[in-house]
């Protein structure tokens, strides 16, 4: 039985997450590029709704931290990785350029492709490509044998 809660609550989540990217605004890449113009006609609005997520991801952490498994069973998948490597700041870059050019990252893109917008397909599309290069990529150079 708790499997089918888990999976229930899992897609209740995802649907409150959802509405909370279009009742803000960050499904909008209008909006989130108007964000992004410091020089121009900057508009601060999501920088309340940014500050908002980090402090419900940061309650969310503290509350997981104190428990040994997830709410509806199985084992809880915390990364313990605190270094900053050059895949990650490459990643990084990767991510704020394809925001900054397209006002979509991958949650708002999926729910704005799901409300039909073109601009959001083409955006995932190419982020489904490139996650699968990347795979690719890293895949060929982890599994390569080391030279003495």
């Amino acid at each position: 039985m708790k499997k089918h809660y888990g999976l229930f609550s899992q897609y209740a989540i995802g649907v409150l997450f959802g509405w909370g990217l279009i009742i803000s605004g960050m499904s909008n890449p209008q909006k989130i590029l108007g964000f992004l113009d410091l020089a121009g006609n900057w508009d601060p609005s999501l920088m309340f709704v940014m500050l908002g997520a980090v402090l419900v991801g940061l309650a969310g952490f503290y509350v997981v931290s104190k428990r040994s498994e997830a709410f509806f069973g199985g084992a809880l998948h915390i990364p313990t990785r605190r270094d900053i490597t050059k895949p990650l700041v490459i990643g990084g870059l990767i991510f704020g350029a394809g925001w900054g050019i397209a006002g979509f990252c991958p949650g708002p893109a999926l729910v704005a492709l799901g409300a039909g917008h073109l601009k959001a397909l083409v955006f995932v599309a190419a982020m489904l490509a490139g996650m699968e290069i990347c795979e690719r990529f890293f895949t060929a150079h982890r599994n390569k044998p080391k030279q003495a």
